[in-house]
């Protein structure tokens, strides 16, 4: 690639073009130089919740970036969100909004909503349809059925029930439920086990499953 760019500007460059492109290669240094200082203060910033970083990064369609914006816009202490369902109401990731005139209407519409975590989440969700995964899974069931529109909606709100979960209890991992979680000689077990253990958290308890001897 060199030859030919020195090749094409034989006869055409003197030195007006050496100064205005030596203006742009500082301007570039500059630009460099900012995004490094950037970065090393975000380095620094986030350093405190860099376990929480970790284990967002866990989960499939989200990586160390998408974990930092997401603990940004909504924090690590979930004791202002009750529940998963709260925090998914507040950032407006919740079912039954429906819109009139430019007024929000409907049991979600009380979020506040926030741009960031939604398009965060939205990447997330897409990513996360391309792994062999149960979000994966769950996406492409979704987007065969309804689309892809429907599907990111509905799996980025799945990663943000896992967050809360992951965030309100800092001894808690991300296990993945498989991508075969929805076959038909599972899906019996697996959702009555997953009602079980749903029904003894909401109860209080912190449950661990160990299989039979």
């Amino acid at each position: 690639m060199i030859p030919q760019l020195e090749e094409a500007f034989v006869g055409h460059f003197d030195d007006h073009h050496a100064f205005l492109l030596g203006q742009m290669l500082a301007r570039i240094d500059a630009f460099k130089a900012d995004i490094a200082g950037l970065e090393e203060h975000i380095d620094t910033e986030i350093a405190p919740f860099a376990a929480a970083v970790a284990r967002l990064d866990e989960i499939p369609g989200v990586g160390v970036t998408a974990a930092r914006v997401i603990i940004a816009e909504i924090g690590v202490d979930m004791a202002r969100f009750p529940t998963a369902a709260h925090l998914c109401s507040w950032a407006r990731f919740a079912p039954g909004i429906k819109e009139s005139a430019g007024r929000k209407k409907g049991n979600g519409a009380t979020g506040h909503g926030n741009r960031y975590l939604a398009s965060v989440l939205g990447e997330a969700a897409g990513s996360a349809g391309k792994t062999d995964t149960f979000l994966g899974e769950r996406y492409r069931r979704i987007a065969r059925r309804r689309g892809k529109k429907k599907a990111i909606v509905a799996v980025g709100r799945s990663i943000l029930v896992i967050i809360w979960h992951l965030l309100n209890d800092p001894e808690a991992r991300f296990v993945d439920l498989g991508s075969d979680f929805y076959d038909d000689t599972r899906l019996g077990t697996q959702r009555a086990t997953l009602t079980h253990v749903r029904r003894l958290q909401a109860l209080g308890y912190r449950v661990t499953l160990e299989p039979a001897a």
